[in-house]
């Protein structure tokens, strides 16, 4: 997962939520989590990076100096997403 920042979005009542972070914490896989429960003025970010309140929402960003001038990856959902997470993540 080099030169890629993983921030995560998350609510605590949403089960495919828990299920993304388990995954993380399994593969040891460091990431921002943003509860909206905790963090309500990040719902704004969220709407502006997926144009949706629905969560997970898996935002992957290239710490790369170049890669800041690139938009990041939004995925939206765990379950239904793992194989592109999986991939981004270089995890088998």
């Amino acid at each position: 997962m080099k030169n890629v920042q993983l921030e995560l979005y998350t609510r605590p009542t949403c089960s495919d939520c828990q299920a993304g972070k388990s995954f993380l914490e399994k593969h040891r896989i460091s990431y921002i989590n943003h509860d909206l429960s905790e963090q309500p003025e990040k719902e704004k970010e969220l709407r502006k990076l997926t144009g949706t309140r629905m969560v997970p929402a898996f935002v992957f960003k290239d710490k790369s100096l170049l890669g800041r001038l690139s938009k990041p990856e939004v995925l939206i959902g765990f379950e239904s997403n793992i194989d592109r997470v999986k991939n981004i993540l270089k995890i088998d």
